[in-house]
């Protein structure tokens, strides 16, 4: 076994050339991964609101954004928006910004499902409550069912995100030096221990997964103890 070739570029693995060059590594993927989750949060939950509009003018761009995101494979989202980027902007988009776009987006749409279908599991007397203390309907969806619906989705949201970070490796393709693309670097160099490098860089990614699923299983508990008060 050749672990002294992990060793000897165990630093490389994690952060790339960086400070010296550009990000790379554990580190990229993380970035992307962080980035990618806050944008696509945001997003989702927009598009989720706007799909339970009764207003069919705000209803319709949502459904038409969430089922042809749906349909896509992020790949090929990774690939349109990376060689799309010259033609709308006129200039080419940086590799890692292509990439983390591509995520937000795909992301962006199951996210909006999650919220949709989190806020029609309520039962629906909590908005006609809501509307009986003189809230608006906007007023009662921001103060009232949000908070509770947000509560019930963590584990999907969690879930959701467990994902984008495993899919952040799909940025190999277009050239970003993450933790995939770094390995492979790393073994296109040695080409004697790629079985211990590729092993190295799947227990870096479940080290990562396993730190967001055990802070959700703490953020549950935490919230069932506040709501038993």
């Amino acid at each position: 076994m050749q672990w002294d070739v992990v060793w000897r570029n165990f630093d490389y693995l994690l952060v790339g050339s960086w400070p010296q060059g550009p990000l790379g590594g554990l580190a990229m993927s993380v970035v992307l991964a962080i980035g990618g989750i806050f944008g696509a949060f945001w997003l989702g939950l927009g598009f989720g609101l706007l799909r339970l509009s009764d207003r069919w003018w705000l209803r319709l761009p949502a459904i038409i954004y969430v089922e042809i995101i749906r349909g896509i494979p992020l790949l090929m989202l990774i690939f349109w928006f990376y060689f799309l980027a010259p033609i709308v902007l006129g200039h080419t988009l940086p590799e890692a910004e292509s990439a983390l776009v591509a995520f937000i987006v795909f992301t962006g749409a199951y996210i909006a499902e999650i919220v949709r279908a989190g806020v029609i599991a309520l039962p629906h007397g909590q908005m006609e409550a809501a509307r009986g203390t003189g809230l608006s309907k906007t007023q009662a969806m921001v103060y009232v069912i949000l908070p509770q619906a947000l509560r019930n989705m963590i584990p999907s949201f969690v879930n959701q995100f467990v994902s984008l970070t495993k899919d952040t490796s799909l940025a190999y393709i277009i050239g970003v030096s993450e933790l995939t693309r770094t390995a492979t670097q790393i073994n296109n160099r040695e080409l004697t221990a790629p079985a211990e490098l590729f092993f190295t860089i799947a227990v870096l990614y479940f080290i990562v997964c396993w730190t967001l699923t055990a802070a959700s299983r703490r953020m549950e508990r935490q919230m069932a103890r506040y709501q038993a008060r």
